[in-house]
């Protein structure tokens, strides 16, 4: 590769070895990801699109051309990201991996009754479904005790559902309908007029006054929130008022199995496609191992393949019925290894973006075993990743610096593990410090945690101290967030919750927007030069008139990929000429949205709205993001420390965080320490999903969670100071700090 100067690359040439593994490591920001993901993959994806004719090209993912100047044998990358799966409620663990395809196959030919062919088995198809709840599993009812209060009349706020107060639209279709004495209380109501409410169909309007709309149809609030509200877009904006209302519960035709009676008659070996569904993956196996009918032994093989790969990968604890959309991406990227170790392609470039994320070390080994079989295949694997255990994985290490953001974007090392342990880089000087276990620090005071049984936890009795910092370790999929769940449930004052969902992004979001800083910031610009706020927004007044604020102009090559570049009135600035003669300090307001993080702190020093917010991000380690940089270009780790950065502005004395080292290089995950000490020294309690072991090293308190995932896990294997778990046999995460101490 020759010349790549993509995001933060500076011009960067480099050698890739084919045939081996190649790890990618370094502080994040770095530019790991824009070397691998947004030059190698981007490169390799565009040129294998143009090979299709052109009217097959439009209907292509959209790569754009990386600012690269040559890559050379580049082969064919199968990119294999952390990206949840969709969340359509149809989509489970058995469709998505094909699964359920082959055991459709399976009992259309030796079930027993016949009932049909293959689609007969698909809750997806109208053959299949069941009629009630077309074939989810659930019915979806509305528990009206929530939704209205009968001390009120519609004037005074009756349907007390969000969108349906007095003079919202929605209101206006009772309120205007002339079938209802608005200023009556709804415990006056009679039967009818309660009824005609509440659960009226949809219909047309006799007689109806001047203020109802002549093409309305009335409806009752029951139904109008079932069709419109309900498993719509809207749905997301109401989520918790939708939780007080709408009651789940099994389907009571189908009972959750999602399928016809008659087709669940249909049975192999005792069991009918239903049950099988219901089955982990372990026991998957072991079911299509009884079955010895002659006609299916070549689908058997097929079959147990799939099942096989997901359990050596270490996912045998997931059912078949598992919903895609409530599979970590952890558990997501792993599903698609499994799917390529079963494949016959060879010569190819897999490029994995942290697979060990969301992993135990006990998980860890299970990845590195299959990574090992797709390379010895005849395949080249590219892994972005900061954890010990896979970097010494590597057959060549390449190692991004020396900073991150505009202090990175160098290649500060590129040779094998044992090279880099003896290197002087950032990384290989972390990867020779042993772990330091700190000295406990005296709890002050206790939830204690009786008889859980949560999901998968069983009968779980334990004490979270508090005061102090508290790690919950354990296999993927062992408990531990279900056991933070429970946590939840018992507390009565205030916390900080830091979970693991992604931040929203798009081309116009960047830290000062995200942050909520921008508005304070035009304000400062406006005050000082006497016009109003809006000619400093780029999504205002303010706005280049050329790209519309965008900085960029995308330019449609129709079946080619679009063309993007700097707008050339504005050069990337997204302002027009009037908002960049007005200045701040002698500063145009796009010079402050290119200053990094550290350098705006002190340009804003004295004003506490803007700066208090720039100091969190400087606590986080993202002082070198500069304020106006699109969200869009920032790693995994960067965007989980931008949440941490703003959550730190909110007051509670315990925090609940979720795996916060997640795309941390070992440096930033010291950084983050130091700011774990500060929030324990000010009298705040943490309590951490982890299973990093810097961080559980430098706990007070470990609960270990296990011993295995689903079924197998859900017991609380160790609880107790971090370094005693090393004489704990059972306790997995013991045994992994005693294999790290002993490397």
């Amino acid at each position: 590769m020759h010349d790549a100067h993509q995001n933060n690359l500076k011009h960067v040439d480099l050698k890739i070895p084919k045939g081996k593994i190649t790890v990618f490591t370094g502080l994040s920001g770095s530019g790991k990801s824009s070397l691998v993901f947004d030059t190698i993959a981007a490169t390799s994806r565009r040129e294998l699109n143009e090979t299709f004719p052109s009217f097959t090209q439009q209907y292509l993912p959209k790569y754009g051309q990386p600012q690269v100047g040559q890559i050379d044998h580049l082969p064919v990358a199968i990119v294999i990201e952390q990206k949840r799966i969709g969340k359509n409620v149809r989509s489970t663990l058995a469709t998505y991996t094909g699964i359920y395809s082959l055991l459709r196959l399976l009992f259309s030919r030796a079930g027993r009754p016949f009932v049909g062919y293959s689609d007969t088995f698909s809750f997806n198809l109208p053959q299949g479904m069941c009629p009630t709840c077309q074939g989810l599993g659930y019915v979806d009812d509305i528990n009206v005790d929530q939704l209205i209060d009968p001390e009120r009349s519609l004037n005074e706020g009756a349907i007390t559902f969000v969108s349906f107060g007095p003079d919202t639209w929605r209101w206006k279709r009772y309120a205007n309908s002339g079938l209802f004495d608005n200023d009556k209380p709804l415990k006056n109501y009679t039967t009818a007029e309660l009824d005609l409410l509440l659960y009226a169909p949809q219909q047309r309007l006799k007689q109806a006054p001047a203020a109802w709309p002549k093409s309305a149809l009335y409806e009752g609030v029951v139904p109008r929130i079932k069709r419109s509200i309900i498993g719509k877009k809207e749905a997301a904006h109401h989520r918790e008022a939708l939780a007080k209302v709408v009651t789940r519960q099994a389907c009571p035709t189908c009972h959750g199995t999602r399928l016809r009676a008659e087709v669940l008659t249909c049975q192999i070996a005792g069991l009918n496609i239903a049950d099988v569904l219901q089955l982990d993956l372990l026991k998957v196996q072991a079911f299509l191992n009884r079955i010895k009918t002659p006609l299916v032994q070549d689908l058997l093989r097929e079959l147990g393949r799939k099942v096989q790969s997901l359990i050596d990968i270490g996912l045998g604890y997931l059912t078949l019925n598992r919903e895609t959309g409530s599979l970590s991406g952890g558990e997501t990227q792993r599903i698609k290894i499994a799917k390529f170790l079963t494949s016959a392609l060879v010569d190819m470039v897999y490029i994995l973006d942290e697979p060990s994320v969301g992993l135990h070390p006990h998980d860890i080994e299970l990845i590195k075993a299959a990574l090992t079989r797709l390379k010895a295949k005849g395949n080249t694997i590219l892994i972005v990743e900061h954890q010990p255990a896979l970097i010494a994985l590597a057959d060549w290490v390449v190692e991004m610096g020396p900073g991150a953001g505009i202090h990175g974007g160098t290649v500060t090392f590129q040779g094998t593990y044992t090279e880099l342990l003896a290197s002087s880089t950032l990384t290989g000087r972390l990867l020779n410090q042993p772990l330091a276990f700190r000295t406990p620090r005296t709890a002050t005071g206790a939830i204690n945690l009786q008889d859980v049984t949560l999901h998968n936890l069983q009968h779980v009795n334990v004490t979270i101290p508090l005061g102090i910092e508290t790690v919950i370790s354990g296999v993927a999929g062992s408990g531990k967030s279900t056991l933070v769940q429970a946590l939840r449930q018992q507390l009565t004052t205030d916390y900080v919750d830091l979970a693991q969902n992604d931040i929203g992004t798009n081309s116009r979001s960047t830290p000062v927007t995200y942050l909520q800083l921008l508005d304070p910031i035009r304000k400062l610009f406006a005050q000082a030069n006497h016009v109003g706020t809006s000619l400093f927004s780029y999504n205002g007044k303010g706005a280049c008139p050329v790209c519309k604020g965008k900085g960029v102009m995308v330019t449609n090559m129709a079946f080619m990929d679009p063309v993007v570049q700097a707008c050339e009135l504005c050069h990337g600035k997204r302002y027009n000429q009037t908002a960049l003669g007005y200045l701040f300090q002698g500063k145009t307001i796009s010079d402050v949205l290119d200053m990094p993080i550290e350098t705006a702190s002190n340009f804003f020093q004295g004003i506490p709205t803007v700066v208090e917010p720039l100091r969190q991000m400087q606590r986080v380690g993202l002082g070198y993001l500069t304020l106006g940089q699109p969200l869009t270009t920032l790693s995994g780790g960067e965007r989980q420390r931008l949440k941490l950065a703003i959550q730190l502005q909110r007051k509670g004395t315990l925090y609940l965080l979720d795996e916060p080292t997640a795309g941390l290089h070992l440096k930033d995950v010291q950084r983050l320490l130091t700011l774990f000490d500060e929030l324990v020294t000010a009298g705040n309690s943490l309590v951490i999903v982890e299973h990093n072991l810097q961080v559980i090293s430098q706990a007070d308190w470990l609960i270990d969670v296990g011993p295995d995932a689903g079924l197998y896990g859900g017991k609380i294997q160790y609880a107790g100071i971090p370094a005693q778990a090393m004489q704990s046999e059972q306790s997995r995460t013991g045994q992994a700090l005693s294999a790290y101490q002993a490397r």
